[in-house]
């Protein structure tokens, strides 16, 4: 096998301790590496490490050694041992050593009482390639078919595969080893479900008919996904028109392609709807992505009326306040290779709207050229990218 060049990631190392977390397999490992070469570490993995450190979390001062003050030190998969944070919390006070704590979710880190440190360390995400750090070796058609997780790109070829094995993995290794499913059988058929319904309204109850599973459970399985960090839910805009709005959120898996494992579509051909919903989820990966290394963390949600009005995504870059209205960024998304003014329409119409101002107009598409229609910006997904990476979207 050829030696691969590493792909910077856009996340910076801070200079204090900070929590990384991120789904698995998308290189918070490989990023530690790189940003704290020759550094102290400890990996959970290590059943025996696991196992010595639940019995005792005291013994990490002595496995750690001395150090001088300001050190590094790096602890992987954090969450299997949370009481271990109230020993993190003394060796900082004591020694002023930094730690970096990485880990797959911070659900079993809150549930076991766990306060994350108090604000003592910063938290940190990260997610699969973005199309701005692979820069020319990006192939939109092949994202959206497969997505951008670092295995999947480095071995184009055995994608189908290497998803088939990452949803495998996650069942075993990040549910059922930390007890948050008890019956594998009904999460599965709620996987399938919810890897069809990516980029689309969560309608709890049908969900719960299509799994056979009943309508609580349907929430409890939503926020193991979300606490894995394996999807995000987008929340419907509010902005207090008087028109009625939806409220009920979106679900969108972190990777289209761990979607379309998830579904179950792995060795279908991927449709139009399809690759246009992953389209959305990609979109909505590299605003996340530029949200988090900007550090603006501004609020992504949708706009929907009851009437079937949309907009894919809106970015509220000011939020209301006495005297003044919200300020937001709107972006429609389409997987198509001509731009048709008609899709223009939701965001001219949110515009016209009082009591709210709409800085940019923004439509993304698959086609090659850049338009600009009075005030709205269309641009195609390469240029979208570089424009968002370079602050011209938020």
């Amino acid at each position: 096998m050829k030696d691969r060049a590493i792909i910077p990631r856009l996340l910076q190392r801070p200079e204090r301790s900070f929590f990384l977390f991120g789904p698995r397999g998308t290189g918070k490992s490989t990023w530690l590496q790189q940003v704290l070469p020759d550094t102290f570490r400890l990996d959970f993995l290590d059943a025996s490490l696991f196992l010595e450190l639940s019995r005792d979390p005291h013994r990490l001062e002595a496995l750690i050694g001395r150090r001088p003050a300001g050190a590094w030190i790096v602890l992987d998969e954090v969450q299997k041992v949370p009481a271990l944070l109230d020993e993190v919390h003394r060796l900082m006070e004591l020694y002023r050593w930094r730690f970096a704590l990485c880990g797959s979710s911070a659900r079993k880190l809150r549930r076991g009482g766990a306060n994350l440190l108090a604000g003592r360390a910063l938290t940190l995400s990260m997610e699969s390639f973005s199309a701005a750090e692979l820069g020319a070796a990006f192939d939109l058609d092949r994202a959206v078919d497969w997505g951008l997780l670092p295995f999947v790109h480095n071995e184009p070829d055995a994608a189908a595969d290497i998803l088939a094995a990452y949803v495998n993995t996650y069942l075993k290794e990040e549910l059922q080893a930390e007890g948050l499913i008890r019956n594998v059988p009904p999460f599965v058929r709620f996987l399938a479900v919810a890897g069809q319904i990516n980029g689309q309204i969560v309608n709890a109850q049908n969900i719960a008919r299509e799994a056979a599973v009943a309508r609580s459970t349907v929430d409890t399985y939503f926020a193991i996904l979300t606490d894995t960090l394996l999807g995000h839910r987008l929340p419907a805009w509010r902005p207090g028109l008087k028109v009625r709005e939806a409220a009920q959120p979106k679900f969108y898996w972190f990777d289209p392609g761990v979607a379309r494992a998830a579904a179950g579509l792995l060795r279908d051909p991927a449709d139009r709807l399809w690759q246009g919903y992953a389209l959305e989820t990609l979109i909505y990966h590299e605003l996340r992505v530029y949200n988090e290394v900007s550090r603006k963390h501004r609020l992504i949600s949708y706009y929907r009326t009851p009437a079937g009005v949309e907009i894919d995504f809106i970015i509220e870059t000011a939020k209301r306040r006495p005297g003044s209205d919200p300020r937001v960024v709107a972006i429609e998304v389409k997987r198509a290779e001509r731009w048709d003014r008609a899709w223009e329409k939701p965001m001219q119409a949110l515009a016209a709207s009082t009591g709210i101002k709409v800085d940019r107009m923004i439509g993304v598409y698959c086609g090659s050229r850049a338009y600009r229609f009075g005030e709205v910006q269309v641009w195609p997904v390469a240029e979208f990218v570089k424009a968002l990476y370079a602050g011209e979207v938020f």
